[in-house]
């Protein structure tokens, strides 16, 4: 077979200062074809499992290892992360985040608008991935991870977290019940919303949030990258930008770091 070219990816200034083996893979240099051009790693969509499988050889191949050195969750949107002493398989458990302090184990989260975040304490050598939509950063995956990586030794002081491309507060408009649930579990979350287009309508900005629960759960360094993937289809997969278009379905993108 011949040898795939590069991935592009992109990359944390934060992590990569520490060090840090990690990407955010864009949808580009994949196998997938039609609505799922090119690289869907997302075995949840209808999308042809070879061509699936190939996409995450591939996003597995950047970092040196085998297809069966990723793990990744059965993403429910919740708020459990699990800790992953050996590679996965099939038998992937339910969670949205990944835990690991074992060397080569890639932790991998899948989104299209959701928010990936990639953590790490490098000098205690555990490293995380987890997906957070607003369901999980609003119940707790940021905090079930950071507290798994602490149960393995890092230091919340010593974390650095961040967060990969998401659905950004401009492409981000919810109705005024998202807006009510929000603020039945925490007040101060009103700085989050913008308003609307209409006056029943608000923008939700998600990466501020994950940002504000991660500093909450003591992870001091941490940014976001930056990218909205509702507004730049030719880079990233959108659950929303999908359902605007009246499409199907949708490609999953992947983020992803190793020790």
């Amino acid at each position: 077979m011949t040898k795939a070219a590069a991935l592009p990816v992109i990359t944390s200034p934060l992590l990569s200062k520490a060090g840090l083996r990690h990407a955010f893979f864009t949808r580009a240099g994949g196998v997938s074809s039609g609505l799922y051009a090119s690289l869907n790693v997302g075995s949840g969509s209808a999308d042809a499992p070879e061509d699936v499988r190939e996409n995450r050889r591939r996003a597995a191949a950047h970092f040196g290892l085998s297809a069966e050195a990723l793990n990744t969750c059965h993403q429910v949107h919740s708020a459990r992360a699990e800790i992953a002493t050996r590679p996965w398989g099939p038998d992937r458990p339910e969670a949205d985040g990944v835990v690991t302090a074992t060397p080569g184990l890639i932790c991998g989260a899948l989104a299209a608008d959701c928010a990936p975040i990639l953590l790490a304490d490098p000098e205690a050598g555990v490293v995380a991935a987890a997906h957070a939509g607003w369901k999980g950063a609003l119940t707790g995956v940021v905090e079930d991870t950071v507290a798994k990586m602490v149960s393995l030794g890092a230091r919340r002081d010593r974390l650095l977290a961040a967060v990969g491309p998401c659905i950004g507060q401009a492409s981000y408009e919810v109705g005024l019940e998202f807006l009510e649930r929000f603020i039945a579990a925490d007040s101060a979350s009103m700085a989050f919303f913008s308003p609307g287009a209409a006056s029943d309508k608000r923008q939700f900005d998600l990466p501020a949030f994950v940002l504000a629960r991660l500093a909450a759960a003591g992870v001091e360094h941490a940014e976001w990258v930056g990218r909205d993937t509702c507004a730049e289809s030719e880079h990233f997969f959108s659950n929303r930008r999908a359902f605007q278009h009246g499409e199907a379905d949708y490609g999953r993108l992947l983020s992803a770091i190793v020790l």
